[in-house]
């Protein structure tokens, strides 16, 4: 195998553009998968992180980034305006990067679900729609979620037909009592589930939407040392300075309110680009990282999970390869910063 890439040369060719960020040699790594990514940008800055990943990452094609509500009251941000507010850093950080004219950037609604039938109306459902009813393209179509799932189930609503027509990779939902326990003083309904329990039940108990589910347990697996941050972000240009002072609020908060932080912080939206980007290069898949297939459950009222003996079959992760995530990241970040001086 190592004759064989030295004669093709693989990663000759270095274009590191910021303008359009290539890694490796232009004519071998090439988009295998289109994505729209989904999250909540205005709360936790772990979204942050994920959406720098997934910009400096050549095989997937960002056909839209989405900005979405936060949960009422949950302390990131007070207003009715949550969603907007998202769209807004997003388009701030894309502006650090110089990427503001790369990107089209959509607002969903700033409300979760009223009940089961009723979508909510915005310009992320009607895109949403609109990408996965595309007949011009043969890449397949992954909805990457780490927040809560009101865009899709809208879209859902709106034209079913998307269901077979895209793959949801969603961040969020409590653990399997059969894979793993929950963690210490955890609360029953997870964060991401709680943002918009109706626009869960639509998605789980309604639709026939293939789902790659990181739950809670796994999605904790993703930890940024406090060490690293100083070392290999915060030093990165004014990416990682952007990344690194989000993280710090965070922490500084916590701090003055005597919440004991510790010295990690997880990325627990991260796992949206181990499980697109980083799938393996023959056989297309996320093989490093390990998932069990079970029945779909049901979501109940209070955003606890039921069995359904009749649930399609969806991929729960249960292990993750937090290694290869970490050290893609790392790399890529530091390899756009000496681009860029």
């Amino acid at each position: 195998m190592l004759s064989v890439f030295a004669s093709t040369n693989l990663f000759a060719q270095v274009d590191l553009n910021p303008k359009k960020l290539n890694l490796f040699d232009k004519n071998t790594v090439k988009p295998r998968m289109r994505i729209i990514i989904d999250n909540d940008f205005g709360g936790d800055p772990d979204g942050l992180f994920e959406l720098v990943q997934h910009l400096l990452s050549p095989s997937v094609e960002i056909k839209g980034i989405i900005g979405s509500h936060l949960k009422p009251g949950d302390g990131f941000d007070n207003s009715n305006s949550t969603a907007l507010n998202a769209k807004n850093k997003v388009l701030e950080l894309l502006k650090i990067m110089q990427l503001q004219h790369n990107y089209n950037v959509y607002q969903g609604s700033n409300e979760g679900l009223k009940d089961l039938n009723t979508p909510q109306q915005s310009a992320a459902a009607s895109f949403i729609i609109k990408e996965a009813m595309r007949e011009d393209t043969k890449l397949p179509l992954y909805m990457v979620c780490g927040a809560g799932l009101t865009d899709l189930a809208s879209a859902y609503l709106l034209e079913p037909k998307i269901a077979d027509r895209l793959t949801l990779i969603w961040i969020g939902g409590p653990e399997y009592s059969d894979i793993a326990s929950p963690p210490p003083g955890y609360t029953s309904l997870e964060y991401n589930l709680g943002i918009d329990i109706k626009a869960g039940q639509v998605i789980f108990n309604n639709s026939q939407i293939p789902i790659w589910q990181v739950p809670r347990d796994a999605y904790r697996q993703v930890l940024l040392p406090y060490s690293s941050l100083l070392l290999k972000v915060k030093n990165q240009g004014e990416t990682g300075d952007f990344l690194g002072k989000s993280v710090e609020k965070i922490m500084s908060y916590l701090t003055s309110v005597n919440y004991p932080i510790g010295e990690t912080y997880i990325l627990g939206d991260s796992p949206l680009v181990l499980l697109t980007a980083l799938q393996s290069s023959f056989e297309a898949d996320p093989s490093s990282s390990q998932y069990v297939l079970r029945p779909s459950p049901l979501i109940n009222e209070q955003g606890l999970y039921e069995v359904n003996t009749k649930g399609r079959n969806i991929r729960v992760y249960k292990k993750l390869d937090v290694g290869l995530l970490m050290d893609d990241f790392y790399s890529k970040l530091t390899l756009f910063q000496q681009n860029k001086k």
